[in-house]
């Protein structure tokens, strides 16, 4: 592995370090990346953030959370105050309280097609439904943070649009399963089910997240770009699990965390410290040095 702070000595796309672009903009994930185990944010971390920022680089996070899980860091985006949340399927803006900005859904039709494969192929499987206002699972489904006001029925009555839990858009539909090793299960339901939406991981355990066809951090990050008038070559990415990979493959530099997952590390030149050594802040820092010395 390569330093804590180094790109690897193989050019990422052919480009060299001389003819990279100033950077404009760090896209970071969240959990594993920028945060430590204990789901908090280093005074390091906070502080080479603050120091991007006054440097003229966005910094925008882009996790697989929900808006409300976005506590943890909702302080540390400054100027513009977005965030990518949900893999892609939403956009908020955290000085506004997490307000919806921008949602791409699954479309129920799709979700219940989804639901209809994975119960065939892989009995035992269980379901949440991610939607705009909350989640809602079914009895079986092993949620990381219990919502005590959460809808609890079978996938089916959670995606009918004519029952309680319908009218309004279904961000990520999660389904877990107690046995099926992780990778194998994400191969699964690409398998069975990927014409329907667009499948990643990012739990240790075998947790699916599915978004509508298209839908990822790198597509939506891609789009934000776009109206800022941002190049892929202009922004750096980090992250360390499979639902960071597309983000990660679209950024002009990217890092893959110490602790990343194996393909991760194999499909990223760029490798730094891990989250619980601050390896999001030590890149940061010397990028910042080399614009001082530029």
């Amino acid at each position: 592995m390569t330093p804590a702070t180094e790109q690897s000595e193989t050019p990422a796309a052919g480009r060299s370090r001389s003819t990279t672009p100033r950077p404009r903009l760090i896209a970071t994930d969240l959990d594993g990346t920028l945060l430590r185990n204990d789901k908090t944010v280093s005074d390091r971390t906070v502080a080479a953030l603050a120091a991007a920022e006054r440097a003229g680089i966005e910094v925008f996070f882009v996790t697989g959370r929900p808006a409300r899980w976005m506590g943890v860091v909702s302080e540390h985006v400054h100027g513009h105050g977005l965030a990518i949340c949900a893999n892609g399927a939403a956009v908020v803006d955290l000085h506004d309280g997490g307000r919806l900005l921008d949602a791409r859904p699954l479309p129920v039709d799709r979700a219940l097609a989804i639901v209809e494969a994975l119960r065939g192929a892989a009995p035992g499987t269980s379901f949440a439904v991610e939607r705009t206002e909350g989640i809602a699972y079914e009895p079986d489904y092993p949620p990381f943070h219990r919502d005590p006001s959460a809808i609890i029925a079978a996938a089916e009555k959670l995606l009918d649009e004519d029952g309680e839990c319908g009218g309004t858009p279904v961000l990520k539909l999660l389904a877990h399963h107690p046995a099926v090793a992780p990778d194998a299960f994400l191969e699964l339901g690409r398998a069975v089910a990927g014409a329907h939406g667009d499948f990643t991981r990012s739990s240790p355990t075998a947790l699916l997240e599915i978004s509508g066809l298209g839908v990822s951090k790198a597509s939506t990050l891609a789009r934000c770009c776009a109206r800022r008038g941002i190049a892929p070559e202009e922004v750096v990415a980090f992250g360390d699990m499979p639902n960071d990979l597309d983000m990660l493959a679209w950024a002009g530099t990217s890092y893959a965390m110490a602790n990343a997952h194996p393909q991760v590390l194999a499909s990223t030149t760029g490798h730094t410290a891990s989250n619980e050594d601050d390896g999001v802040a030590a890149v940061i820092e010397r990028i910042l040095a080399e614009i001082q010395e530029g």
